[in-house]
């Protein structure tokens, strides 16, 4: 592992194309906590309740273990004060993960009270439920040939503008992420590139969950479809 924080990881595996896919695709399986239904009891502000409903289904929420699903979860809203209402308004069990959130703007003597109904969902099933998103690319190898000094001098842009680490793995080749700029640059010096059989996978997060998180759950998930499927094909 690379970098990684809350929000962003970045990993550099050996891994095939197919299985990192696999693991991309399995993000939007996760289980995430979403705003489902929204009871609207009272509206004065200039955005109807369907623009409203659908603003508060797109803010996310922090997963929290404690949730009972079969009891099910609510959130209310209720503000009679002029100026702009945040996510941080929406109170009940549950916790925002951005406070700031804008949902709408009240006037004065302006009223909103709305209760919101708060389930588990799946990214296939609505965007809402998506918790972040994965993408990977292959490394790239590089070899130096005869304008070395310059390569090196591109390179160690990359590093600097991008935070990237550069694995030398000999005097003449090197193997990293390069960003497009960088790529673009040494293929007009005419640098002989190609893609390296290990790939760097980014997996960002939305906030309801960690990045690590997300990772470990969508592998998860694989592995028990897969284990699922293997029981059905040995009873066919």
């Amino acid at each position: 592992m690379d970098k990684k924080n809350d929000n962003k990881m970045t990993i550099r595996i050996d891994i095939s194309d197919s299985l990192a896919n696999s693991i991309r695709r399995y993000v939007n399986e996760i289980q995430v906590l979403a705003v489902n239904e929204v009871e609207i009891i009272k509206n004065d502000s200039a955005l109807y309740d369907e623009t409203i409903a659908h603003r508060i289904g797109l803010i996310p929420l922090k997963n929290e273990k404690v949730f009972d699903e079969k009891r099910g979860g609510y959130l209310k809203l209720s503000v009679n004060k002029q100026g702009i209402v945040y996510s941080k308004d929406l109170k009940g069990s549950l916790s925002v993960v951005y406070e700031n959130m804008p949902i709408t703007n009240l006037e004065k003597d302006q009223e909103i009270e709305l209760i919101a109904e708060v389930n588990y969902g799946k990214g296939i099933e609505h965007a809402k439920y998506i918790p972040g998103f994965m993408y990977y690319k292959n490394l790239k190898e590089i070899k130096s040939g005869s304008k070395g000094q310059e390569i090196n001098d591109i390179l160690s842009h990359c590093v600097n503008y991008c935070g990237e680490e550069m694995k030398i793995e000999n005097n003449k080749s090197y193997t990293i992420n390069l960003c497009e700029q960088c790529e673009e640059r040494l293929e007009s010096l005419g640098v002989e590139m190609g893609d390296s059989e290990k790939i760097v996978i980014i997996l960002e997060s939305f906030g309801q969950m960690p990045t690590k998180e997300i990772f470990l759950s969508s592998i998860k998930t694989l592995k028990k479809d897969l284990v699922d499927l293997s029981k059905k094909v040995d009873k066919a």
